[in-house]
């Protein structure tokens, strides 16, 4: 439904997305991260054929994104992040005018227009003018402006930014019902969302793509650490000389020191090791109390950075290789 091939976009001497590829198939819901700076915008506007690439193709539903342009941005529903609804019109006359733009034929627009705004729940408000709108409902407006038309392909550029949670969750679950009639690219800062909306991510950054993977996959793989995490009582400072006794630790570090005495420490242990009753039983013998135990699994977030913290690293060796092992 979207493929990318080899593209590339420079800017006279800056390359701002490397040769990269990948595909989201039909029914979809992939998640687009990156740091700002990452190559995310570039790509998504290149996706919906707003910049052309340097290098490369991209198809939407197998048409050109340049060479039949007409063809391919038909394909596509964009919600540009901000909102950028007109705050003078009403909410239909907002759709209608999204539809006249989308060249969506007379005789099929009055249904069109009413078909989005029942599924994006505007029934309510849609002789309301943009401009009273809460924030939520403008988020629902501008997803019916890239829904009309029944475009195979939605692009969403930060779609729960700044909402509630109660509308989040709203947004969410309407993203998740578009599933069945659209191929849907999100691109997010919010990755707790990206995790539970999306089935799979794409993960960029300095116009490279790292990984194409499903949320879980992609945390199964940086959680390789066997890591746990205690909140104490320790009146005497016991916990370094106690830590030593016990084989598997590899190393303890302190997180915090609230200001009622307590204080939160990471424990990193052997892989495959459970150490969890041994500290239980050799605490309680010297009298440091156990608010709190557990063990620490990985989020996409902490994949996310993973991997960033690891390509960077990788760039970095390359670079002081390429000058010789000098700095």
């Amino acid at each position: 439904m979207i493929k990318l091939e080899n593209v590339t976009k420079k800017y006279n001497d800056f390359l701002a997305v490397n040769n990269i590829s990948f595909d989201i198939k039909e029914g979809e819901i992939v998640g687009f991260l990156g740091k700002n700076g990452a190559g995310k915008t570039t790509t998504m506007n290149m996706i919906t054929g707003y910049i052309e690439p340097t290098e490369g193709k991209i198809e939407i539903n197998g048409y050109h994104i340049n060479r039949n342009s007409k063809k391919a941005k038909s394909q596509i529903g964009y919600m540009p992040e901000g909102v950028p609804i007109y705050n003078d019109l009403t909410v239909k006359e907002f759709i209608n005018y999204m539809a006249d733009l989308k060249g969506v034929k007379k005789e099929d627009k009055k249904i069109s227009v009413q078909k989005v705004i029942e599924e994006t729940g505007l029934n309510e408000v849609q002789n309301k003018l943009n401009r009273h709108l809460s924030r939520g409902y403008k988020q629902r407006v501008s997803m019916a402006g890239a829904l009309v038309g029944k475009p195979k392909v939605l692009i969403l550029d930060e779609p729960t930014v700044g909402l509630d949670p109660q509308q989040v969750k709203q947004i969410r679950d309407l993203i998740k019902s578009l599933r069945k009639d659209h191929t849907v690219l999100i691109s997010s800062h919010i990755l707790s969302e990206i995790s539970q909306i999306c089935e799979k991510v794409i993960i960029i950054d300095k116009g490279k793509i790292l990984a194409v993977d499903t949320p879980e996959n992609l945390e199964k793989k940086v959680n390789n650490q066997n890591i746990l995490t205690i909140t104490i009582e320790d009146e005497k400072n016991k916990i370094n000389d106690i830590i030593k006794e016990i084989k598997d630790v590899k190393e303890i570090k302190l997180v915090t020191e609230n200001s009622d005495g307590t204080k939160q420490y990471t424990i990193f242990v052997e892989q495959n090791k459970d150490i969890r009753k041994e500290v239980s039983e050799k605490f309680a013998k010297n009298e440091i109390t156990i608010l709190e135990l557990k063990k620490t699994e990985a989020t996409l977030e902490e994949a996310f950075l993973q991997l960033i913290d690891n390509y960077s690293k990788k760039e970095e060796n390359n670079n002081y290789e390429k000058k010789g092992g000098k700095e």
